[in-house]
């Protein structure tokens, strides 16, 4: 039996590692030269070759949207992760935090995002579609523990966040002021 393009073989184990190692060599050149750094800086980056690059990731907006959507699965896993750890407020904070940090860390992201290139069309929505029910998760917690207003709409809170948070955080690594004041703004007072 073939396998179909709907369903490809897995890849091997030392593929795997290579795959995995470019993607995280691929984040952190895009946090320090952005999306369009050379090939050849991420390829030295996972010490693999340009070939090895371009067998897994054929063109730069593959590499690009893959680095993206890991990114999106993280930073959405990291919502859950916050509510077991910390109290639902505080894990509200962090993960505000968190999601500053990776939309400041996105340069050139907005500009590919509106090249028209294929690749990008489903970020938004995926985007949408992961974090918005970790924001929701998040704010119906710290609703329910009395920490924020009920009535807050995710979407819209994760759309002014994401306006916000394309000036870089602060030093210390907290969100900007503005985020954080819009995040103050949720607060229940008491």
């Amino acid at each position: 039996m073939t396998p179909s393009a709907a369903s490809p073989r897995p890849l091997r184990a030392d593929a795997r590692q290579n795959a995995d190692a470019l993607l995280v060599a691929a984040r952190t050149v895009f946090e320090r030269s952005g999306v369009d750094a050379p090939a050849r800086e991420v390829a030295a980056e996972a010490g693999v070759g340009v070939g090895t690059l371009y067998r897994h990731f054929p063109t730069r907006a593959d590499l690009v949207a893959a680095v993206f959507t890991t990114e999106i699965d993280a930073t959405a896993a990291a919502a859950e992760e916050l509510l077991r750890r910390l109290p639902p407020g505080e894990a509200l904070d962090e993960w505000v935090a968190r999601f500053t940090q990776f939309v400041a860390t996105k340069q050139g992201l907005a500009a590919a995002l509106r090249s028209g290139d294929p690749a990008f069309d489903a970020l938004p929505t995926y985007l949408e579609n992961a974090l918005g029910p970790a924001l929701r998760a998040l704010i119906e917690a710290a609703a329910a523990d009395g920490e924020v207003r009920p009535d807050v709409d995710p979407m819209d809170l994760l759309q002014a966040i994401g306006d916000l948070s394309h000036r870089a955080p602060s030093p210390d690594g907290s969100p900007n002021p503005m985020v954080r004041l819009l995040v103050d703004g949720l607060r229940v007072r008491r």
